[in-house]
């Protein structure tokens, strides 16, 4: 173990996966596994939220989302179920002109399509005359296979990825209550492919990664979260290799020892504490530029997001009010791994959220 090992909870240390999530009395199962589930169950847990039984349903938010990095942009990917209805989403940010262009498109829940697992060909899927983005898992081989299309007014977008893993998954039960659980699955990918905004066709090259975001749990009724990554290649023992970050600040009951903060490397995962964001001005009034600060108690963490270009979600409702912002940008600072080694982020791709939620 390193000497910032001891910062981390050993709770954070992987487990061997149990078959399901929800134990056969409808209890959730809470903690850090070291591969995906094969079932979730998440509609059996009993009384996960304070509403009856029968709501489990309209309660329960799923999600698989994918962050595409390539030379000259990134894309934000998700097809979503939050109860209530579903959502095809593409987010796109242009590096070289800092435009952010997005295409948020609502369906029925009952017409959205969320995987079950991550295994064996399920499929995630949302279509619609004006979208569709689906997802064909088969995470026990290490792949996934991306693809989509959306167009409004002015703007289309289509694209086509394999994507193939290149690390460790992050695979957590985060608990948000007694019976509440908050699942996510995050993994590193190399990604081929391509993608076609506008006419311009852009390629994945030897740089191109991906992250792929699989979701579920029982909101609180008021919730806010934060998160910001990375993703790309990395400077470690003189060569160029593959490098990507998750830090996430959410509604745990205990963010030491249920957290998703992590260094992804070629194989290897090294865990990270729990972080605290500060926003100048706040993402609300963005005016062109912002800075975020996400730091920890222990110098492990020490990252200036320079945000460049945000794409908001704004829905005030009579029963329903999302603040939801995405972020793109550029990093300033460090993060160091479990050892102490330090990696130096400056002019590394940044994304991130800023997500608050009544509902």
């Amino acid at each position: 173990m390193g000497e910032y090992s001891k910062f981390i909870s050993q709770k954070r240390r992987s487990v061997p996966v149990p078959k399901s999530m929800t134990t056969e009395d409808g209890q959730s199962i809470f903690g850090t596994f070291d591969k995906e589930f094969e079932e979730m169950d998440l509609l059996r847990l009993k009384k996960p939220t304070h509403a009856p039984q029968c709501l489990n349903r309209l309660k329960l938010t799923l999600w698989e989302a994918t962050e595409v990095h390539l030379k000259n942009g990134v894309l934000l990917a998700v097809v979503c179920d939050m109860g209530l209805f579903g959502k095809t989403l593409n987010i796109f940010y242009d590096k070289r002109t800092k435009k952010v262009y997005t295409w948020d498109t609502n369906l029925r829940s009952k017409d959205t399509i969320i995987a079950p697992n991550l295994l064996r060909g399920s499929v995630a899927d949302g279509k619609t005359p004006l979208s569709h983005v689906k997802y064909v898992n088969h995470f026990e081989k290490g792949m996934c296979h991306l693809r989509g299309r959306h167009k409004n007014d002015t703007d289309s977008i289509e694209y086509d990825f394999k994507l193939k893993r290149l690390s460790k998954p992050s695979v957590v039960s985060i608990p948000f209550g007694k019976n509440r659980p908050l699942y996510s699955q995050k993994d590193f990918f190399k990604a081929e492919g391509s993608l076609t905004i506008n006419g311009e066709k852009m390629c994945t090259d030897g740089d191109s990664v991906a992250i792929v975001d699989d979701h579920r749990g029982y909101y609180p009724r008021k919730s806010h979260y934060d998160w910001v990554t990375t993703m790309g290649r990395q400077e470690i023992s003189g060569e160029k290799k593959f490098f990507a970050f998750n830090l996430t600040r959410n509604q745990s009951l205990n963010q030491d020892r249920y957290n998703e903060n992590l260094i992804w490397f070629e194989k290897e995962t090294s865990l990270l504490p729990p972080v605290t964001f500060t926003r100048t001005p706040e993402t609300k009034n963005f005016d062109g530029y912002a800075e975020w600060l996400i730091r920890d108690e222990h110098d492990m963490v020490n990252i200036k997001f320079k945000v460049y270009g945000i794409s908001p979600m704004i829905v005030h409702a009579v029963v329903v009010n999302i603040d939801y912002y995405v972020a793109f940008g550029e990093l300033e600072g460090y993060v160091r791994d479990e050892d102490g080694n330090k990696y130096i982020l400056d002019g590394m791709m940044g994304m991130g959220e800023d997500k608050t939620l009544l509902f």
